[in-house]
Order: C-alpha cells, then structure tokens, then sequence
C-alpha cells in the first residue's frame, strides 16, 4: 500500500477541519466513506476534477487508505458548497484512466490561473510525476473514480 508523503498526513487533520467548515481550499473537497474493515465513516481530503458536469478524483498518492476504501464500499459523500452530497464511484479502467491523465486533466490544469498550474506542477513532482509526464504510467499507479450523484 502507498502511503501519501508525511507532510500530507500531517496536514490532513487541519485540512479535514477547514473542510468540514467549509473553508475554499481550490479543487479539494472533504470525501466520506465507509472503512472497508470497520464499516466506520472515515473522511478525507481529495482534489475534484469537474469538467461539464462531471467530477473526477484521483489516487495521488496511489493506493492510499481511502482510495482502496472508496473501491469497496463504490459510493461516499462529498462536501460541495456546505453540502454533503452522494456519490457513486466507479474506477476507470486503464485505457480510461490513461485517457484521463493525458487528456482531460492535462486540459484542466491548462486552463488553470498561472498560480493553480504552477501548484500543480509542484504537487505533481512530489506526488508522482508521471501524473503529469506519462500518463500510461500514471494510469497504472495512480487509481482514478469518477463520482456521479447518486
């Protein structure tokens, strides 16, 4: 299992509370699903992608707690707007997630202000690069669902 890098983990607590007040932090949203051991709700901060209507989240740091969480239980509640809203998540294959990696979110962050690309460029480097350089690799290391309301 991966394992995001320790300054992430340290920092989630405060960004799980700034999202649960509904502080605007970009494209980050507070994701809720069920533990696939526990059955507890368990919360974490995720980057949305919305492009026309859909909404995207990937594995930044690959196979992290709730990314393998999201799997199993294939739904979980995202904050939108101070609302909580339910979600279906299905996993993109890997001709899909390597479309998405090389085409969609490469287009997003394209059309981001200067300051959003060069996070992303930043972010990227330190979560993987190949998220942004190779998206057949990125496909294969970095799980991508997309969210529909359910």
């Amino acid at each position: 299992m991966s394992q995001a890098p320790a300054l992430i983990r340290l920092s989630n607590p405060l960004a799980r509370g700034l999202l649960r007040l509904g502080m605007p932090m970009g494209p980050n949203t507070l994701l809720t699903v069920r533990g696939r051991k526990s059955g507890e709700p368990r919360s974490a901060p995720v980057a949305i992608v919305e492009i026309d209507g859909r909404r995207w989240t990937m594995g930044a740091y690959g196979e992290v707690h709730w990314v393998r969480n999201l799997r199993a239980a294939g739904e979980g509640d995202i904050r939108l707007h101070g609302q909580d809203v339910h979600v279906r998540a299905r996993e993109l294959g890997l001709a899909e997630a390597e479309t998405f990696y090389g085409e969609t979110l490469r287009g997003y962050i394209a059309k981001l202000p200067a300051f959003g690309r060069v996070f992303a460029r930043i972010l990227f480097s330190a979560a993987g690069p190949e998220v942004l350089d190779d998206p057949q690799q990125a496909a294969l290391s970095h799980p991508v669902f997309e969210l529909t309301e359910a």
